[in-house]
C-alpha cells in the first residue's frame, strides 16, 4: 500500500468481465468497442470506505449498461 493511501479507506479486489464481449468471443468475433480480454475475468483494485463504495466506483468506470458484470469483491489484506 502506498504511503499516500488514506488509511480510512480499504483496498478491495474487484473481479469483473464483460458479458457482451464474452458472447462475441464465443461466436468467434470481436466486440466493436471492448478488447477480447474482457471475455475473461479482470481484477482491479479499488480504495474505498466500504464494499458498497467500491462497487459504486467500479459501476462508474465499468457500467453494467455496457455489459460489465462483477464476479467477486473481496477485501485485500
Amino acid at each position: 500500500m502506498s504511503a499516500f493511501t488514506d488509511h480510512r479507506q480499504t483496498v478491495f479486489q474487484v473481479e469483473l468481465h464483460n458479458q457482451a464481449v464474452r458472447e462475441c468471443v464465443k461466436e468467434n468475433r470481436s466486440h466493436e468497442i471492448f478488447d477480447d480480454r474482457w471475455a475473461d475475468v479482470q481484477t482491479h483494485e479499488v480504495a474505498a470506505k466500504d464494499e458498497y463504495k467500491a462497487l459504486a466506483m467500479i459501476e462508474n468506470t465499468y457500467p453494467s449498461d455496457d455489459g460489465f458484470v462483477v464476479d467477486h469483491v473481496k477485501r485485500r489484506d
